[in-house]
């Protein structure tokens, strides 16, 4: 079986409020696509890498992001869409892998994902053709009306924050994202188009550390996870 990750980086980062897109931004000397990357080119279940970015990116993204790493394993760049879903069936139409493999859709901008997230999420999917990393939420969530105030409170024992990666066999999320532009569905994750197509999605418990860079604040709390990290693998290994 072919596992292949498809990594999403091709936004424009508006809400970073900077002139340097956010997956290019820098994070403990490297960019935090660059980070992203690392953990799938050292993660022995990925087979190969389709990186999708804006078009206009692909050398800058070839000499600062990718040849930094010396990647050793199949690597593509393929352009980005409008939106992040026209970037991933840009990426998927890419592939050439039976409707059995499995295709790990990531976030670029999720530098913190583990190999063992990566593991737990693919070894799910193998087993029921669709799953996803997701974290039960700890705030109470409130629903909106069209007014601006609180329409209801959710149980939050029932609701999960998705997260990626998210792990499909390739026939079943082409199907889904076929199907989703014969209707105009428009949706923020590919779990979203799975479901649509009736299929039902394993939640995978991941980790809060597995945090999306999107803001300038995240920016700062992820330097300060990634020193912390550092140091407490420092600590084990001088054990």
């Amino acid at each position: 079986m072919n596992i292949t990750a498809v990594i999403v980086a091709g936004g424009s980062g508006l809400r970073m409020q900077s002139s340097i897109r956010k997956q290019y931004l820098e994070l403990d000397g490297l960019p935090v696509l660059s980070h992203t990357l690392k953990v799938f080119f050292d993660c022995p279940l990925i087979s190969t890498i389709c990186l999708v970015i804006p078009r206009e990116d692909h050398d800058y993204c070839m000499n600062n992001v990718v040849n930094p790493l010396s990647p050793v394993k199949p690597f593509s760049l393929v352009d980005g869409g409008a939106e992040r879903q026209q970037s991933v069936y840009n990426g998927l139409k890419s592939l050439s892998l039976n409707p059995e493999d499995l295709v790990v859709i990531h976030d670029g901008v999720r530098p913190f994902v583990s190999a063992m997230n990566i593991r737990d999420c693919v070894e799910s999917a193998i087993t029921h053709g669709a799953a996803i990393l997701a974290v039960p939420v700890s705030d109470t969530l409130k629903a909106e009306d069209s007014n601006g105030t609180i329409d209801k409170t959710l149980d939050r024992n029932r609701v999960w924050a998705a997260q990626t990666p998210q792990v499909f066999s390739y026939g079943l999320i082409c199907s889904a994202h076929e199907a989703a532009i014969s209707t105009r569905l428009v949706a923020t994750d590919d779990s979203s188009l799975v479901e649509a197509i009736g299929w039902k999605v394993k939640l995978v418990p991941g980790s809060r550390i597995n945090m999306k860079i999107t803001s300038p604040e995240d920016l700062v709390l992820a330097g300060c996870l990634s020193r912390s990290l550092k140091k407490e693998q420092y600590s084990l290994s001088s054990l």
